[in-house]
């Protein structure tokens, strides 16, 4: 994917989802903060077909944001800051990656009988995602591995530079819940973690300008649109990647909960464009900074458009945290994951 080593965000009518953790075993917040235990999770807004970003049969199902319970059910952190859930665990079977140089990455996901997984639903065009951030949240890669037998997937990775970074693998067991998981990973070296950008509505990226509208408001639905245009004209012809017309990933601040955000609608439908417009409901959990990337696809070249929002209270007026616009069908804007 043709993105400048920077952060993105994506795609027209949803909802939301959080997950995700790498390294040996252990869920970690933000840097140097405790590992998070909890592995019981409710994922999306059917739990039976979470994982399924996109699926005709599931538009108007109403957004929600995935939040982890503990077995009482009592509510505890967002879903995904873990490295295990329901007896699935991301098992790297790589351990050293060098800064700059490419790595033969490979990983595995175990199921609950200490196998690993082999089989997988295809959601969005594929069996499993992979999202690699830097912890400072000033990289973003999402990658395509491949299964290499057995169950092990393997993808080249490059590290650009000394530091912590944050893997995600967003998949479904057949049969199962679509999930998160994540872990940890370090490049030895020197390395001095950056300040999140400041907040800002407009993006630029390889000639492209995309222009955010909407505010993120903890604890509901909020309407997200986001813009694209290129040399001052909007553009109306973007092209399907991965089954949508664009991905949107969000990443809280601090501890990286990940929320990976789906379109309503899909290219075919009858009623969704091919921009210029991208339409998103986005729950967050928590007031705070988000890091939102942004991958679509334009005259066969994917690009990715990062942002910095804050989510705070709701607006005294003229907001955009409104519920979802009920589709064509009566229903509303699709979970997430």
């Amino acid at each position: 994917m043709n993105t400048p080593a920077k952060l993105g965000a994506y795609a027209l009518g949803l909802a939301v989802v959080f997950g995700a953790t790498f390294g040996v075993g252990t869920a970690v917040g933000g840097v140097g903060t405790p590992p998070v235990a909890n592995e019981h999770t409710v994922h999306g807004a059917n739990d039976g077909d979470a994982g399924d970003h996109s699926d005709a049969g599931d538009a108007g199902k109403a957004p929600t944001g995935s939040t982890q319970v503990n077995p009482a059910g009592s509510a505890s952190v967002p879903g995904g800051l873990q490295v295990s859930q329901n007896g699935y665990t991301l098992t790297p079977l790589t351990t050293t990656v060098e800064p700059g140089e490419t790595t033969n990455f490979r990983f595995t996901v175990t199921g609950p009988d200490g196998r690993p997984v082999t089989a997988y639903q295809v959601r969005h065009d594929k069996k499993l995602h992979f999202i690699l951030v830097s912890r400072d949240l000033a990289q973003f890669r999402h990658l395509h591995p491949v299964e290499a037998g057995g169950g092990v997937w393997s993808v080249p990775l490059t590290l650009p530079s000394a530091g912590a970074y944050r893997m995600f693998a967003d998949f479904a067991p057949d049969g199962g819940s679509g999930m998160t998981l994540g872990a940890d990973l370090h490049a030895a070296g020197d390395y001095a973690p950056k300040a999140l950008p400041s907040a800002a509505r407009t993006a630029t990226v390889d000639g492209y300008t995309v222009t955010l509208d909407g505010d993120l408001v903890p604890g509901r639905a909020s309407r997200i649109t986001l813009k694209i245009s290129k040399d001052g004209e909007p553009v109306t012809d973007l092209q399907p990647y991965l089954g949508a017309y664009g991905h949107l990933v969000a990443l809280r601040g601090g501890d990286l909960a990940y929320l990976h955000v789906h379109p309503d609608g899909e290219p075919g439908d009858g009623r969704t464009r091919p921009g210029p417009e991208i339409v998103f409901y986005a729950e967050v959990p928590s007031r705070g900074d988000y890091r939102l990337f942004l991958d679509f696809q334009h005259k066969g070249e994917v690009r990715t458009a990062d942002f910095t929002v804050r989510a705070g209270e709701a607006p005294a007026s003229g907001g955009h945290d409104e519920s979802p616009t009920p589709s064509p069908s009566g229903g509303h804007g699709e979970h997430a994951h």
